[in-house]
């Protein structure tokens, strides 16, 4: 009997599952939750594109509108949605040295200086947050809490800009932004997050806070360095309210202050070309809106990867 096999015959309880019908049940149950039905999920693709075309479609007539020509304009009643013969008569008209190249250029300083010396001053202030043994950590970090939560409001700042001289100054547009409280805590969090055996080996190499900041802290946290540049580029470049408050003369007016006077309030554009090749104002118009929103669209895939790592550190850590 020992070498004798035993065939046992079992009821038949059903079919058993084939390998296709298993892959299927796993595919249909994800975490325990069932997969939509396929209607839903046409209905969300739907929904999906409506939304993407209501973001994309904007953008396109601001593009096409900026690069069409005078007649078809006017034809189409204001915004064109593709241009039958591209143009770029209109951006050279708003570019050929009058007040939109000025106010470009003040743009461009203005995001260059404002963010290069506002990342400068952050980064040494919450690097030295970061140190407990700092003198005057605590109060402060105290301070620099209490900057996020009152403001002293438009009236006391006006006249402190006015005390110190600088209306009608570029410097106005700079030195009130210079410092952001959530700015340093952002990256106050990073600095924290580095290990403190890297610090203390570099102390007992000799290096100082200074060499260990630009040799070891500032290399380990680029992705911090490129969130809070990007957000001061943002806020110089799309500088606002402190103009209409601070800068009356027009030749200190950064762009958005032009977009603001010939987009929002339409007013007419003095511009030296001949008559018979002047674009239309629906032209000039779009056009200073896509020089406004090309820079920073351009800019933001370069420091996407960085920005939504930094983003989400600084959230859980700070």
């Amino acid at each position: 009997m020992a070498g004798k096999k035993v065939k046992v015959i079992k009821g038949n309880r059903g079919a058993r599952p084939t390998r296709n019908t298993a892959r299927a049940s796993r595919l249909n149950s994800i975490n325990g939750v069932a997969a939509p039905h396929p209607l839903i999920s046409a209905l969300k693709a739907v929904v999906l594109i409506l939304c993407c075309a209501a973001v994309i479609l904007p953008f396109v007539a601001i593009i096409s509108t900026s690069l069409a020509d005078p007649e078809q304009v006017r034809s189409a009643g204001g915004y064109v949605m593709w241009p039958q013969n591209p143009t770029l008569d209109a951006y050279a008209a708003i570019l050929r040295g009058g007040i939109v190249s000025r106010a470009l250029l003040v743009s461009v300083f203005l995001t260059v200086v404002g963010s290069g010396l506002s990342l400068v001053v952050v980064t040494l202030l919450a690097y030295g947050l970061s140190r407990p043994g700092t003198t005057g950590h605590r109060p402060a970090l105290l301070l620099v809490l209490f900057s996020m939560l009152f403001a002293a409001g438009i009236i006391p700042n006006y006249l402190l800009i006015k005390e110190l001289g600088l209306i009608d100054s570029i410097w106005a547009l700079i030195l009130p932004t210079l410092v952001s409280g959530f700015q340093v805590v952002l990256m106050r969090a990073f600095f924290l997050e580095v290990p403190k055996e890297i610090l203390e080996a570099a102390r007992i190499d000799g290096a100082g806070e200074l060499k260990t900041l630009l040799r070891i802290v500032i290399p380990l946290s680029k992705a911090s360095i490129a969130v809070i540049a990007f957000f001061n580029a943002v806020g110089y470049w799309n500088a606002y309210f402190n103009a209409v408050l601070y800068i009356n003369d027009t030749a200190k007016w950064p762009l958005q202050l032009v977009l603001r006077a010939y987009v929002v309030d339409n007013s007419s554009m003095a511009i030296d070309v001949p008559l018979m090749a002047m674009p239309s104002q629906q032209s000039l118009q779009m056009a200073i809106l896509v020089l406004a929103l090309v820079p920073i669209c351009v800019l933001y895939p370069f420091l996407q990867k960085h920005f939504k790592k930094g983003v989400i550190i600084g959230a859980v850590k700070g």
